[in-house]
């Protein structure tokens, strides 16, 4: 089992930054995956970004409509997992998601949650 708990979401006006936190606990040796999805009003979930462990270094990816204004990092030390959102817009407004996959299987865990407000 993992354990995910995010953080760092809240109001901020548009132009602005924040900075999300997932810290990890329980059997995180398997987990292969992390990633941060977000699901606004009325809309699908959608992924924003993710890292993945790839020969000894990380890869990541972002969803087109976030590139160049989120970054996606992880502290292995602190078990934490960022997503760091800068020139934020109003349509970045949603909840935001910490998702971990583990094992060969790839479990699906995920988080309760934080929410982004961005206002004009």
């Amino acid at each position: 089992q993992v354990q995910l708990v995010e953080s760092g979401g809240g109001l901020v006006l548009a132009g602005g930054s924040l900075r999300l936190s997932c810290a990890l606990s329980g059997s995180i040796f398997s987990v292969n995956y992390m990633g941060w999805y977000r699901q606004a009003p009325v809309k699908q979930r959608e992924l924003a970004a993710d890292i993945t462990s790839v020969n000894g270094g990380d890869r990541t990816n972002y969803a087109d409509s976030v590139k160049g204004r989120f970054t996606i990092s992880r502290d292995n030390a602190k078990n934490t997992v960022y997503l760091q959102m800068n020139n934020l817009k109003t349509e970045d407004t949603a909840i935001y998601y910490c998702n971990a996959k583990s094992g060969a299987r790839g479990v699906n865990y995920w988080g309760k949650g934080t929410l982004v407000t961005v206002s004009s």
